[in-house]
């Protein structure tokens, strides 16, 4: 039987505890405001697509720990405009860097208050040693908290923050004196990350003498536009309005829901059921039937993104750089984009996107060459070879169906003699267990994050990135050097000079088949308003109205 809208609308909201008119998402407060004898309080659901793998995002490198952690609970020193590459104040309201590039003084902001929970009550301001907790604690091993909880940091340790960062240095209560070792052009770039926005010393403090810090990843506590409320594993989590929130008139909405939901069609069902207001990474397929709904606004942008195929270099039978290159000759990308991107992406070449400034657009792919495929392979000397292939269990912007693509690689390679096993976990095991180097080859991808393209040679194929996010645990001194040095000089000409070469040696040794730069489409309720799409692929609610 099909169940009518309105009644699908209240069914939702009364599933979640949430009494809502149908259409509207208000619920009543009974909390008089200021002037006025009561409001209608203002509920968004948003239809997510995995469950994040914890609140402290220091932790972490993926989207969805990133959309349900840094971004509603937490503020960054420095952060990304909504909608935009272009860094603006923070916590930090301004900040001076010295002549040689070494020196950052960041001014904080005053008045800050850290959001109240039923777990913590601040009892001061956000100050200086906040920031000073949040950084030492991703760079010194020997910090004291990290004593009482030891975690990684595989974002802080990509990018060299530790060796990086000599001194950060309390000069008073709302003033900060970071000292490099080196110059390090993106440095206010790479602060403004979601990995490195800023705890609360003070509840950290609480936690340790309480035996509990490893609360700080469960119960998270933030100076950001939305109080943690909770969080149940693979259904849902809440948060409330920040009422003490410093950027509070950028606030419109009472109470936000995550929804998980992983499933890409009952995610859009739930768009014009009215039962979600905001869903991400929208499957090409389910594109076209949102737009003649009627019942839902199609957002989309060209993603700042590549979805890859990436080789473990280590492992004895992808050590031959010929049996990569033989490998890539036979995946048919034409194929792939037709079918698992339908119309919504590119063919990527480079492991950046166009879009990157310091592309390279001299780069060409290998053709698609199945009789050359197989005489690379019996040159190398590769019989019978025989490969375990992970495919991702979440839909990515970069990637809307994994498995698809993963069955479609499978029998690409049939064809040249080479068998793939599939492989797939839970997607925060999945990432764990492909940092350690267990896969074979993978498909994995990467939405930038702060508009550099170090954020992709650096964080994702540098001898440092090996351990995190270097899947391919691929360590070339040649490309390292290339960009390493570039991250030292603040020239922008010269940057592009040894990123340019640095792409010429990553596409000569492959430890990737770069497969695609998609589209990124948001699907929203026709009540939902100034949502935007990030390049930067973050999901973020501040600056949103529904009506």
């Amino acid at each position: 039987m099909q169940i009518p809208f309105f009644k699908l609308t209240l069914l939702a909201a009364l599933t979640l505890g949430i009494s809502a008119c149908s259409g509207d998402n208000k619920t009543t407060d009974k909390t008089a405001d200021a002037g006025s004898d009561a409001k209608a309080a203002k509920t968004l659901i948003y239809c997510s697509e995995g469950s994040p793998a914890g609140f402290d995002p220091a932790q972490y490198t993926a989207g969805t720990d990133f959309d349900a952690s840094s971004y509603p609970i937490f503020n960054g020193i420095v952060q990304f405009k909504r909608g935009e590459t272009e860094i603006e104040p923070g916590l930090a309201e301004s900040w001076e860097i010295s002549e040689d590039g070494k020196t950052y003084t960041l001014n904080l902001r005053k008045g800050v208050k850290f959001g109240k929970t039923d777990y913590f009550t601040p009892k001061r301001d956000f100050n200086a040693d906040d920031v000073i907790f949040t950084i030492e604690r991703m760079i010194d091993t020997d910090f004291a908290f990290n004593k009482d909880y030891p975690a990684e940091f595989p974002y802080s340790v990509d990018m060299g923050l530790p060796e990086i960062i000599d001194k950060v240095e309390k000069v008073d209560d709302y003033t900060v004196k970071i000292t490099l070792t080196e110059t390090n052009a993106p440095f206010l770039q790479n602060l403004a990350m979601p990995f490195a926005y800023v705890h609360s010393a003070e509840y950290a403090k609480q936690l340790q003498d309480a035996g509990k810090a490893a609360d700080l990843n469960t119960k998270p506590v933030g100076t950001g536009p939305f109080v943690f409320t909770s969080y149940q594993k693979d259904a849902q989590i809440r948060y409330s309005k920040n009422p003490d929130y410093w950027n509070k008139y950028d606030i419109h909405i009472d109470n936000l829901v995550f929804l998980i939901t992983k499933d890409y069609a009952v995610r859009a069902q739930k768009i014009q059921a009215g039962e979600c207001n905001v869903s991400a990474y929208a499957n090409p397929s389910e594109v076209d039937s949102a737009k003649k709904s009627g019942k839902a606004n199609v957002l989309d942008e060209a993603g700042f993104n590549v979805g890859y195929l990436g080789y473990n270099t280590e492992k004895p039978e992808l050590k031959d750089v010929n049996v990569r290159r033989a490998l890539d000759m036979a995946i048919n990308k034409d194929a792939i984009i037709d079918a698992v991107y339908q119309g919504s992406g590119i063919k990527a070449t480079n492991p950046m996107p166009p879009t990157q400034w310091g592309y390279n657009k001299d780069i060409k792919d290998a053709p698609y060459d199945v009789e050359k495929a197989k005489a690379l392979l019996a040159e190398a000397g590769a019989k019978n070879l025989e490969i375990d292939l992970w495919y991702m269990p979440v839909q990515r912007p970069y990637n809307p169906n994994a498995k698809l693509m993963a069955e479609m690689i499978q029998a690409d390679w049939a064809k040249v003699g080479v068998k793939a096993k599939l492989v797939t976990y839970e997607w925060g095991e999945y990432l764990k267990r492909a940092a350690k180097g267990e896969p074979e080859a993978i498909l994995a991808g990467w939405t930038g994050d702060n508009g550099d393209p170090d954020n992709w040679l650096g964080v994702l194929l540098s001898c440092d990135a090996v351990g995190g996010n270097n899947y391919s645990r691929w360590c070339n001194k040649d490309f390292d050097k290339l960009v390493t040095d570039a991250r030292a000089i603040t020239n922008q000409d010269e940057r592009i000079a040894n990123y340019t070469q640095a792409q010429v040696i990553f596409k000569d040794q492959l430890p990737w088949t770069t497969v695609a730069n998609s589209v990124v489409t948001v699907l929203t309720t026709p009540n939902v308003k100034d949502y935007k799409i990030s390049p930067l692929g973050s999901i973020r609610f501040d600056g949103v109205d529904i009506e």
